[in-house]
């Protein structure tokens, strides 16, 4: 039996490249390119513009994906949570965060997660597989038609969030948003981008693509725990895209403790590895912080921080824990994420202390748990 050729699994290159082993011209590729990530195409009849051979030969040879949400919860301030049921049966879940029209939408790229943070309820989960290209970029192809059919509603009480620490202020070169329109991706949800970078890198590629998806690369932020190998080949393969690197603490023995890759790469090679990163303008590295209730919330936690990242352009992402149920871990003082914020501010470091978006839902960060389908 022939095994079809999900299209969604290609960038615009590999699509010709594929339609050129059929013999097809170049050209047809950003047809039907745009077809399935422009105009949201479920099947190759639907594509008009192409002929009738081609759209026969494409059936028997290729399959377009795509991805339902299984169930859609929404919160009391706006957040909407995305369960998908894979092919395979395994869950992931999306988080829609919307404010002001801004929508950001953080994805997952694996089902479960190696890494083992010990903060972290997706960590408690092991690592089941990596998501296919397709599987990352369905994520953002269902919200955006479930935004269509049902916009977003921003209560007046919703604050700051995630969006703003990625949120680029210079909108000269675009149209007012749409309250439709996904406006930043952040690549935050289930598993270590860094460690599925094969399906990772062409996913962003279809992203930030004139004839894909059509969003810049601005507005592309990947996370990572602190793969150093790995952020350097996506230095290499993406340097347009924003990085932001979930540090957690200022010193090694604390990291080895809540984050085990800190064993492998430490604080120091990781800070190396932010330092050569290539950063368009005036880009900076994220430093996300989550602080953990007396444990890495002290004003000698900040005094360290401020120490290591000085010499790189930075800005920091202060993350309140948000605590879930048989963690060993407590969410901060107001007191001490306020004192936190303070110093930092005062020594003119860019700091966002990030509102708790989607907790009455899971949908907060760390809280994402991908489970399982099975009724």
């Amino acid at each position: 039996m022939t095994v079809k050729t999900d299209l969604k699994n290609l960038t615009l290159p590999a699509l010709e490249q594929f339609l050129q082993g059929q013999g097809k011209e170049r050209f047809r590729a950003i047809q039907v390119f745009k077809w399935i990530f422009q105009k949201d195409a479920c099947t190759f009849d639907e594509m008009t513009n192409i002929s009738k051979e081609l759209r026969r030969e494409l059936t028997d040879t290729a399959v377009i994906s795509n991805l339902e949400a299984e169930a859609v919860e929404e919160g009391s301030d706006g957040t909407r949570k995305y369960l998908f049921k894979l092919a395979d049966g395994n869950g992931i879940e999306s988080v829609l965060i919307p404010i002001e029209g801004r929508n950001t939408l953080c994805i997952s790229s694996q089902a479960g997660c190696a890494m083992g943070c010990e903060f972290c309820l997706t960590g408690t989960f092991k690592l089941t597989r990596n998501l296919t290209t397709a599987e990352i970029v369905n994520q953002i192809m269902a919200v955006k038609r479930d935004l269509v059919r049902n916009p977003p509603t921003l209560p007046a009480s919703a604050g700051e969030s995630l969006v703003n620490n990625f949120d680029d202020d210079d909108d000269s070169d675009e149209h007012p948003p749409s309250p439709a329109d996904i406006r930043n991706i952040v690549m935050m949800g289930m598993g270590e981008p860094l460690h599925n970078l094969d399906n990772v890198i062409p996913a962003i590629r279809i992203m930030i693509d004139g004839n894909g998806l059509q969003l810049s690369n601005r507005r592309v932020t990947v996370s990572t725990c602190g793969l150093v190998p790995e952020m350097e080949r996506l230095g290499r393969e993406i340097p347009n895209v924003n990085l932001a690197v979930s540090l957690n603490a200022t010193t090694d023995e604390l990291r080895d403790r809540i984050m085990p890759v800190n064993r492998r790469y430490p604080i120091k090679e990781l800070l190396r590895a932010c330092r050569e990163f290539p950063l368009p303008g005036r880009r900076k590295v994220t430093f996300e912080y989550v602080m953990l209730g007396g444990l890495n919330d002290s004003l000698d936690d900040a005094k360290r921080l401020l120490r290591l990242i000085s010499d790189i352009p930075n800005k920091v992402n202060l993350i309140p824990f948000n605590e879930f149920k048989g963690c060993g871990f407590r969410a901060p003082t107001r007191t001490a994420i306020d004192a936190f914020h303070k110093y930092l501010i005062d020594r003119h470091v860019t700091v966002i202390t990030r509102d708790s978006r989607g907790s009455d839902i899971s949908a907060a960060c760390g809280q994402l748990k991908g489970r399982h389908v099975v009724d």
